[in-house]
């Protein structure tokens, strides 16, 4: 059985995009239809940056899904490949569900686009600059990671934001708590704590103004059945059920990103190979958490070329 996931941010580079973008129709109709939805030219911040304007979380968060529907484009339409024929489940990291929910057929590429930059948006806009932060535990399980947040807290918000793998948990919450959190770590077991570069608190409740303007702008989008159960961030489950797809998908912004749950979950449901488009972050992760399953990077034309030929 074959899952296909899709990354979340941090994944984004300039440069991303481009040699694909010049090697498949398919993936360049991705990039200017992205474009005329955002009505801004993302495809050539994407290519030419500069860095400090793409890492804008209002443009990773589009520009990562973009990068990955190309990816998906250009293997399905080209490469012949069937979604529902080739994998029986999607996941994605954080936005990345987004993109797994485009893939899938829940949302339209536009729709997804516009969400993503509202999204980011919304993140921003939710804290302000320097208020919040987060930082990666290594060496650190999901138990240790609560009893460090717990210990930082000290009537701030300290909350555990991803279990990315048995050995790799994000923290996020007030600038202060975090900065303490990273002076506790060592003492307290983890192997080693890093601040992460990212301009908001994400998956923590300090998010929750960001949470209500995606419940208002989720309430206006159509939401499609699924062609194959998406597994959520927030449940570690699959769903296809329209409804729970939205209610989630507000419930994520401010929830813990379950993710080695989620891997953990579908090898159980029988998946021994996972495939990520677009990036080259959750393949680490997978293998940390399942070691004997089989991983595939799927970014270049070449990459995209040789799994449809194994696959299609």
């Amino acid at each position: 059985m074959r899952a296909f996931l899709f990354p979340g941010q941090g994944s984004q580079a300039v440069g991303m995009g481009a040699a694909l973008s010049a090697a498949s129709r398919a993936a360049r109709d991705v990039f200017e239809a992205v474009d005329e939805a955002l009505g801004q030219n993302l495809f050539r911040l994407m290519r030419d940056g500069p860095d400090d304007e793409l890492r804008l979380t209002e443009n990773a968060q589009p520009a990562i899904m973009a990068n990955s529907m190309a990816v998906f484009a250009a293997l399905t339409r080209e490469g012949h490949v069937d979604l529902a024929k080739a994998a029986q489940f999607v996941a994605g990291h954080s936005l990345g569900e987004y993109s797994a929910l485009c893939a899938a057929g829940s949302f339209n590429l536009a729709t997804t686009a516009k969400l993503l930059k509202l999204r980011g948006q919304a993140m921003q806009a939710a804290v302000p600059v320097g208020v919040g932060a987060m930082a990666a535990l290594l060496g650190a399980d999901l138990e240790l990671a609560q009893t460090i947040a717990d210990a930082a807290a000290q009537g701030e918000v300290c909350a555990v934001a991803n279990d990315n793998d048995p050995g790799q948990v994000v923290l996020s919450g007030h600038k202060g708590a975090i900065d303490r959190a990273i002076g506790l770590a060592k003492d307290m077991g983890a192997k080693r704590a890093v601040p992460l570069p990212v301009s908001a608190p994400f998956h923590c409740p300090l998010m929750q103004p960001a949470a209500e303007a995606m419940q208002d702008a989720l309430s206006y989008v159509v939401v499609d059945e699924p062609v194959v159960p998406i597994f959520a961030n927030v449940t570690a489950s699959p769903i296809t059920d329209p409804d729970s797809i939205r209610s989630l998908l507000v419930d994520q912004v401010t929830g813990m990103v379950r993710w080695r749950e989620s891997i953990s979950e579908m090898v159980d449901a029988g998946v021994d190979e996972f495939i990520e488009l677009g990036g080259k972050v959750l393949g680490s992760m997978v293998k940390r958490t399942a070691p004997d399953v089989k991983v595939t990077s799927v970014v270049t034309i070449e990459d995209i070329e040789a799994l449809a030929k194994e696959i299609a």
